[in-house]
């Protein structure tokens, strides 16, 4: 998706304010989405090789989880930035307090 808007682009202004930020927050969620999926093919995987024995399982499982859980952790307030600054209120639509 990335490429897509480098290789069509004609940076022009309009490309970057509307096109790249939903571009954007799609790729990130769907970053999220991967990074889910693939833990949980990874517990189901593991439960299957190791045959059921939870005292292998479980630390290997946490170890995992804290690891994805912090790479989350520090990638959501990118997400969550991205996507207020696009659809959120803009800089001219802010109630202004007055001076006197």
């Amino acid at each position: 998706m990335f490429l897509g808007i480098l290789l069509t682009s004609r940076y022009a202004s309009e490309d970057f304010l509307r096109s790249l930020p939903p571009i954007l927050i799609i790729g990130l969620s769907m970053l999220f989405f991967s990074i889910v999926t693939m833990m949980v093919t990874f517990c189901a995987a593991l439960m299957i090789i190791v045959d059921g024995k939870m005292q292998m399982i479980i630390p290997i499982v946490l170890v995992a989880c804290i690891l994805v859980t912090l790479f989350m952790l520090l990638q959501f307030p990118l997400l969550v930035e991205i996507f207020v600054s696009t659809y959120g209120p803009g800089i001219f639509n802010k109630k202004m307090k007055r001076w006197y």
